[in-house]
């Protein structure tokens, strides 16, 4: 299997994570002041900006759906090098756009790669690596999406002070470039999630119809009435497809995206409902009182008066990150919830003008966004199987986005046209995002209290193997339902250490196996340079997602399931074995799991006492092949136990 020479280094993905999920979220944060100067060098309407805000945001939800689909097909860490080319041109195509065709055309791209990236990427990130990682994982996904996010308006603003805005286009650009090098870097080749997965064609049409529909409706708002036609029809039509998206996945047998399951657990229930109030209340309160704030002060200003949602972030992805492993994380989206109540309640008396007080609500919706949302969202996943996460990301983003970016224009429309001037409009509109924070606290409080759920410390071993959640939720609403059948107890996991027929092993020559020709071939060659009937290890090593080996059989498995990956490295290793016996060892086999790969090759040397370890190199060719590092030249950097290098034969012509 191709790697990089900084794959299975979590510093090295989670950098590749950051600097992909960063240029998308921030900009589109960042675009509100730009509007008028862009609009004035392309020759854009309103209506023409708004729309294009409107279709990025249509193709960030749809991506989510792709980027399962394609997961379940084809290999996975190339299309997340695809998707990384995608986004490079978008940007490209964004900050070079000589009118307004190209830089709608760069903007939806940059929305679509964003949203695959975050599903190709992020569990990958959060399940690929020992647990020790995951509260850094916690706190990177939260400053990634919701840090950008509220540094968006200050880049923003110093952006539009200038009269320009290409400069900040071309460095989104540069820091799309930079995930596409890091992407490369960390590249490990990975097989398809799960070749057994419906092709489902129905639940992408939906989500593209509906959400390309949904959006342009909210979008013409900036010259429609709220009951003009243009605005009704293609939001309500799409919204309507959105809901048919969701009841046929609960209904097919076959699903897509986890669905089912989510809605009709309880936990799941109250973290997906906790994050779209407080998606829909967050985005929509920034973008009420920043629209009010610029009659009075300029862009730069106004960015200046938000900076302290980035230390809110900031500080709140810390705590989520000590919380993480206790039972407290899933009281932080109720804290989260009261935290916005009471930062909108602030804005709420701060407006037109109290540049203190709108200080201080600027940082306590901060502090909001980090408790809330992301937070929720692994509320929801612990609830659930790990291999589940990937559509559990996927659903939620889908929702968020639509929560997020479809209601701050139907807000920002009634502060406009509701009163007879913008700050009653604003007011008013400030006190129903109050109501959406309290009705979310209170959502969450009512679906814990009758499902009868309690908080709970995650197992997360358990749910790292992925054969079970990390704690027990209990069916919605179980307490009203009479009848429902008592949770059963958690199945016991007994071990046993592996048997050998009687034979005893010592000192034994370790083959790392990974299932390659390459690797059967430096089997069969050292044979030749060993002395015959010699005791022999197979080790194939592997790990979720990633996979790290190439199955030697037909036999189809879930790539997110741990389980099913041990079990097809297990079968892998037994066919290395049997090679080293056809080539005259008393060979057995084991599947290592570790990350990366060199560390598990090397630690089952420590292990088992091996004597030698030899290795197949792969041969590296292109591009890619002259950026990736060598698993053998690690493995001779950091183990103890000599090692034997295998070359390849030459092809014989």
């Amino acid at each position: 299997m191709r790697q990089g020479p900084l794959a299975g280094r979590y510093p090295a993905v989670a950098a590749m994570v950051t600097l992909a999920l960063i240029p998308y979220l921030a900009l589109s944060a960042a675009l509100d002041p730009l509007v008028p100067v862009i609009s004035a060098q392309l020759h854009m309407s309103a209506q023409a900006m708004s729309l294009s805000s409107g279709l990025g945001n249509a193709a960030y939800a749809v991506g989510t759906v792709l980027a399962v689909q394609f997961a379940q097909h084809l290999p996975q860490r190339r299309m997340l090098l695809l998707y990384a080319v995608v986004l490079v041109i978008g940007s490209v195509l964004a900050a070079s756009a000589v009118n307004a065709g190209m830089f709608i055309s760069g903007h939806v791209l940059q929305g679509a790669a964003t949203s695959m990236l975050l599903i190709a990427a992020a569990p990958p990130l959060t399940i690929g690596f020992p647990r020790d990682k995951l509260r850094y994982t916690a706190v990177i996904m939260n400053m990634c999406v919701f840090g950008a996010v509220a540094l968006g308006p200050f880049i923003g603003g110093a952006q539009a002070e200038t009269q320009t805005w290409r400069p900040l286009f071309w460095i989104i650009a540069a820091i799309a470039v930079l995930a596409l090098v890091m992407a490369a870097l960390t590249f490990e080749d990975a097989p398809p999630a799960d070749l057994d997965a419906p092709r489902d064609l129905p639940a992408i049409a939906l989500a593209a119809v509906g959400c390309g529909a949904a959006f342009i409706g909210a979008a013409q708002l900036t010259t429609h009435g709220f009951g003009d036609a243009a605005v009704t029809i293609p939001m309500f039509g799409g919204l309507a497809l959105i809901v048919a998206l969701i009841v046929y996945q609960f209904l097919s047998p076959r699903p897509l995206l986890t669905v089912r399951t989510m809605l009709t657990s309880a936990i799941p229930v109250a973290g997906v409902g906790v994050a779209l109030f407080a998606a829909a209340a967050s985005v929509s309160a920034t973008a009420l009182t920043a629209n009010l704030l610029l009659e009075t002060y300029n862009p730069v200003h106004v960015g200046l008066l938000y900076l302290p949602e980035l230390a809110g972030a900031i500080v709140m992805a810390v705590v989520f990150g000590i919380v993480i492993t206790r039972k407290a994380m899933h009281y932080l989206p109720l804290v989260g919830m009261i935290l916005l109540a009471a930062g909108i309640l602030v804005f709420r008396i701060a407006i037109p003008g109290n540049q203190p007080l709108i200080l201080v609500g600027s940082a306590l919706t901060g502090l909001a966004l980090g408790a809330t949302v992301a937070p929720a969202l692994f509320v929801a996943g612990f609830s659930l199987q790990s291999n589940s996460l990937q559509r559990v990301f996927a659903i939620i983003e889908l929702l968020r986005a639509v929560a997020a970016f479809m209601v701050a224009p139907i807000f920002v429309h009634f502060a406009v046209t509701a009163s007879t001037d913008l700050l009653s409009g604003t007011g008013d509109a400030l006190w129903l995002g109050f109501g959406l924070a309290i009705g979310g606290a209170v959502f969450g409080i009512a679906i814990y209290a009758l499902s009868g759920a309690r908080p709970q410390r995650p197992n997360l071993d358990e749910f790292l193997d992925g054969d079970d959640p990390a704690w027990y939720s209990p069916p919605l609403l179980a307490k009203l339902r009479r009848g429902l059948p008592p949770p059963a107890a958690a199945p016991v996991q007994v071990s046993a250490a592996a048997e050998s027929n009687g034979q005893v092993f010592t000192s034994p020559v370790l083959f790392a196996y990974d299932g390659s020709e390459l690797a059967g071939c430096a089997i069969r060659q050292a044979a030749a340079q060993l002395a015959p009937q010699r005791d022999a290890l197979v080790a194939c090593v592997w790990q979720p997602v990633d996979v790290g080996f190439t199955p030697t059989d037909s036999q189809h498995f879930d790539a997110d399931r741990a389980g099913e990956v041990k079990r097809a490295a297990e079968r892998t290793a037994a066919h290395g074995a049997a090679l080293a016996e056809k080539a005259g060892f008393r060979a057995r086999s084991v599947a290592v799991e570790g990350v990366p790969t060199w560390k598990g090759i090397v630690s089952a040397a420590d292990e088992h006492n091996a004597s030698l370890i030899v290795l197949g190199p792969h041969r590296r060719n292109g591009l890619l092949g002259h950026l990736q590092g060598s698993v053998a030249a690690a493995v001779v950097a950091h183990s103890a136990t000599p090692v034997l290098i295998v070359p390849e034969l030459p092809v014989e012509h």
